[in-house]
């Protein structure tokens, strides 16, 4: 499986899945379309989580690796 070039609707609402499920709002997250290598979980100045897919991992499998890092940096 090749790079990621764009993150999907479908990919976005599997991320907001696991982020409703931590109890995180919605409106506290960010998803950029554009994944990135590598990929990254932040927290931005204004307070909000910007979650960055990794564009050279397949995306279930950096999906299933990332909630541990959502989970740390949403505490931090």
């Amino acid at each position: 499986m090749g790079r990621l070039d764009a993150v999907s609707f479908r990919q976005i609402s599997q991320i907001l899945e696991v982020t409703d499920r931590l109890g995180l709002s919605r409106e506290a997250v960010e998803i950029p379309l554009d994944p990135a290598s590598p990929g990254l979980v932040r927290k931005l100045p204004n307070g909000k989580l910007e979650i960055v897919v990794d564009a050279d991992q397949p995306f279930e499998q950096w999906l299933t690796a990332v909630e541990p890092t959502i989970v740390k940096v949403a505490e931090a």
